[in-house]
């Protein structure tokens, strides 16, 4: 065998040439280290070859001018890296092994190194950095101060966590191009797998291919950090919740709570594998707070929802379900949310499915029971299905009877409910202390609405009240209806906020309703839409807003309101300085405007000024003003000072992230770096806004 002196006289010298001809071949700005080297081939023969490290990349280099790439591989495509004696280091990836060796232990020690610091920061120094390492004998220190595992290997303080770096190594490892701005979806969220800054994933009403779905897979079975999943409406296929299932079974650190799969297109044999898997782990019972599966039709009919079933049995942490649209049976759940979900449920929306009314008087004692002792319940909505009048006096009974929960949003629109449940309505609903918002909307009450209002007079919760698609009748019977609602919210004890009467088609006799707005003292927001009201309406309107000090929105939209009512409207508005909210009424400004353009141009130019601009209250100059000037001026410097903070933050990162784009920027006028010193907030936008929220709460505070 040679002597090291011997081995080291045989190594090629890289000359100034020769460097500059690697730099033509390869990006200058990630080459790292360049070494002449020796190359063992399949013969056992050394050959003289230039390394060279780049940021994520090894190049094997002909010893030649003009030299060229002979090899490459990506450092993740390293399955193992083992060190032999005089400087040898092989190197096995995944379609090849490489054997190196090296002019000194000093090299040996830079490119393992250097090939351990890379990996410790695509893989962010997590659990899942590859052990790729290992020696034969002594090893310096040198190859160990980059190990993936030193806490100290990679900085703590990283843009993002290191998700650039990560991005672009798979970027490089995929042969794609990385560019400053993050282009490649599937990319970006491969590189989330071990990224522990991002704690979400959220895709909305996009559809997603198949490849960012596998790389969503592999970081659901990766990560550590990810706490919520969102892929609502994005063209999942049937078998993503087993391929889910899978990927949560394979990852024992996950620390996912909060899973939405709404509105795709999965099958019930998807959701009972991965109700398998929530059941297979106490984890998730433990640990899972949101669970989303609306909108999935077919996948909990019948038998397939027993697992699901089986998981909400158990003693559970979730607060927020919503399995709307999934054809769950209804009465049938509800054994298991009484066993495992009273404690912390908050949210619970069942509307679109269906109660099995052969069985139904099997379930109601868990279902009135889980009513009266669930402990968190803030909204329930069992809306958009045919409740029988058993299953809505369960619900008032458990609901009256649960001394734990206030404040409660209760949705039983579309339920159709008719006489039997009014009948229900007028007797248990004034027992029923904890709900503050009540939706009846479309249930056929119409005439029994005589008997179903009076059950709300003086209800001590109730503040939001929706009666919308109710009104199908006419005459006398409309009339003494609409009185009743008249009396009901004119009362002194009213503490009703909040009344719609959408959709209910009330024509001219809802005028009467409309007019008492002017005296009311209690509404704070109303819904009139879609009632044809017309002109005389209008004009009821326009003279209940000069003289009403209490209404905060009004939606009005669909009454057939033509240029002269939105006129009367807008005369009105220039005398009523708090109403804050009136949403355009699009349906109806498109039928005046074919008819009147020019006169309902006229009217919105007036309308909807007259509701943003309010400062004019405090336009008088005088010591309120003057008082008001001086601490706009106060609040503009401290706005400044905290603008300038963020901006130079923002900066940093930036030139982190993006340092081409920065130093290029540093060209300009003016330059990034003074971009702080520029940026300020208007003294005279901060006192405008300042007016306007004066005028509000001082014009409340007088009346």
């Amino acid at each position: 065998m040679a002597s090291k002196d011997t081995v080291a006289t045989a190594f090629l010298t890289v000359s100034r040439e020769m460097t500059e001809s690697i730099r033509r071949v390869i990006d200058k700005t990630s080459i790292k280290l360049v070494r002449a080297i020796k190359v063992e081939n399949k013969n056992g023969k050394s050959e003289d070859r230039i390394l060279v490290l780049a940021t994520w990349r090894l190049y094997l280099m002909a010893p030649k001018i003009p030299t060229k790439v002979e090899q490459t591989f990506n450092f993740l495509e390293i399955r193992a890296m083992n060190t032999h004696p005089d400087n040898q280091v092989v190197i096995e990836t995944d379609k090849s092994t490489y054997s190196l060796r090296l002019q000194s232990n000093d090299h040996l020690d830079q490119l393992i190194s250097h090939i351990n610091f890379a990996l410790s920061r695509i893989f962010n120094n997590s659990i899942y950095t590859p052990s790729i390492f290992h020696a034969d004998g002594d090893v310096t220190d040198g190859n160990r101060k980059f190990s993936p595992s030193s806490e100290s290997s990679v900085e703590t303080q990283r843009a993002c966590g290191g998700f650039s770096e990560t991005y672009a190594a798979l970027c490089d490892y995929n042969g794609i191009t990385c560019k400053e701005e993050v282009q490649d979806l599937a990319v970006i969220v491969a590189a989330m797998a071990y990224n522990s800054w991002f704690t979400k994933l959220y895709c909305k009403d996009l559809r997603i291919s198949s490849e960012v779905v596998e790389q969503i897979l592999h970081t659901v079975s990766k990560s550590s950090s990810l706490e919520e999943l969102t892929l609502e409406n994005v063209g999942l296929k049937a078998d993503f919740p087993q391929k889910m299932a899978t990927a949560l079974s394979e990852n024992p650190a996950s620390v996912i709570h909060s899973i939405n799969l709404a509105h795709n297109t999965l099958d019930n044999q998807g959701v009972t594998s991965l109700s398998q898997a929530l059941c297979s782990s106490d984890d998730y019972s433990n640990s899972l707070l949101h669970l989303d599966l609306s909108k999935n039709p077919g996948i909990l009919s019948g038998e397939d929802a027993t697992n699901l079933y089986l998981f909400l049995a158990q003693p559970n942490c979730l607060v927020h379900l919503d399995l709307s649209g999934t054809d769950c049976t209804v009465d049938s759940l509800f054994g298991a949310l009484l066993r495992g979900c009273c404690a912390d449920l908050s949210y619970l929306n069942l509307s679109k499915n269906s109660f099995s009314h052969r069985k139904v008087r099997e379930t109601l004692p868990s279902f009135r029971q889980f009513f009266s002792s669930a402990f968190s319940l803030t909204h329930i909505s069992l809306a958009s299905m045919k409740m029988p009048p058993d299953v809505l006096r369960a619900l008032f009974l458990g609901l009256s009877s649960n001394p734990h929960i206030t404040d409660l949003h209760l949705d039983i629109s579309g339920c159709e409910l008719r006489s039997a449940g009014a009948g229900i309505i007028q007797d248990l609903f004034p027992r029923v202390s904890c709900i503050s918002t009540l939706d009846i909307s479309d249930n056929g009450l119409d005439a029994d609405l005589l008997c179903v209002i009076p059950a709300f007079s003086r209800h001590p919760s109730l503040k939001h009240l929706l009666l919308g698609k109710n009104f199908n009748i006419k005459g006398r019977v409309l009339d003494e209806v609409l009185q009743k609602l008249v009396h009901l919210v004119q009362e002194e004890e009213c503490a009703l906020q909040s009344l719609s009467l959408a959709d209910s088609r009330l024509r001219s006799r809802g005028t009467v309703l409309v007019n008492a707005l002017g005296s009311n003292a209690c509404l704070k927001k109303v819904d009139l839409s879609g009632n044809g009201l017309d002109d005389t309406g209008a004009r009821m309107l326009s003279k209940a807003l000069q003289i009403n000090t209490t209404l905060r929105s009004v939606t009005w939209d669909r009454n057939n309101t033509s240029a002269t009512g939105f006129q009367d409207v807008a005369r009105a508005l220039e005398h009523n300085f708090t109403l804050q909210y009136m949403p355009i009424p699009l349906s109806d400004v498109t039928q005046a405007y074919r008819s009147s353009p020019e006169r309902t141009e006229q009217a919105l130019t007036k309308l909807y000024p007259s509701l943003c601009e309010l400062a004019h209250v405090l336009s008088v100059d005088g010591p309120v003003r003057q008082r008001l000037d001086s601490l706009a001026g106060e609040l503009a410097k401290a706005a400044d000072k905290e603008l300038q903070v963020i901006v130079d933050s923002m900066v940093s990162l930036c030139r982190e992230l993006c340092p081409l784009s920065c130093a290029a920027a540093e060209c300009l006028s003016p330059p990034l770096s003074s971009i702080s010193e520029r940026v300020s907030i208007p003294r005279s936008s901060i006192r405008t806004a300042l007016m306007e929220r004066a005028a509000q709460d001082i014009n409340r505070a007088l009346e």
